[in-house]
């Protein structure tokens, strides 16, 4: 077994972009995240550093990191729906939206072998529920929330699946739409006890 990282190391683990994993730190210690294979040096310029999937697991193992899904301030946070304090909306919310959604294209991009964008990238199949909310928020849908009807995703007991909601059979159809364009597989489904219609989502492998 490796040492763990030290103190310093997991600093600049904490410290890495929630989505893509990019990291920032003096070269001696990025140099020994990736001789620990805790990260890689991107091949092409600017050649930056990135959490590989080992990285990733200590990151979300730190001590410190909240147990419920309430992100830190001025930490980005998909939202799924039926938060009891949601993101602010509007132009500034749109745009922290595109570029989380442009970091994890890229991040689908750089981890997969083929370069693929298409589908779901190991972060994705970590984070079932962040990942879907922000393919369904960065396509436009709205979240439920703020006495407002809108689209909720939660987690399941099935492995890699998450279940989508929407108001009414339309929103839900166009949530399909948007998750299998995302690269996610879908199936509409009915609850037997409440006759609830929803999704049961996916990330798509091939």
């Amino acid at each position: 077994m490796s040492r763990p990282p030290t103190v310093a190391q997991r600093r600049v683990i904490e410290a890495a972009d929630p989505v893509t994993g990019r990291l920032r730190g003096t070269r001696s210690q990025l140099a020994a995240l990736v001789q620990r294979g805790l990260a890689f040096r991107h091949p092409r310029p600017p050649h930056d550093h990135f959490l590989t999937p080992a990285g990733h697991r200590i990151r979300e193992a730190v001590p410190e990191a909240p147990a419920a899904p309430v992100p830190e301030a001025g930490v980005f946070a998909a939202r799924v729906g039926g938060e009891e304090e949601p993101p602010a909306s509007g132009p500034a919310r749109q745009r922290e939206v595109h570029s989380a959604w442009q970091g994890l294209l890229e991040l689908r991009r750089m981890t997969h072998p083929d370069g693929a964008v298409d589908r779901p990238c190991g972060w994705e199949r970590a984070h079932l529920v962040r990942a879907a909310a922000l393919a369904l928020e960065a396509a436009g849908h709205r979240p439920a929330g703020g006495g407002a009807d809108g689209y909720r995703v939660r987690a399941t007991p099935q492995p890699e699946a998450v279940a989508v909601y929407a108001p009414d059979a339309e929103a839900l159809a166009a949530c399909a739409a948007t998750l299998e364009e995302a690269g996610w597989q879908t199936g509409e489904y009915t609850e037997p006890r409440t006759r609830a219609r929803y999704l049961l989502a996916s990330p798509r492998r091939v």
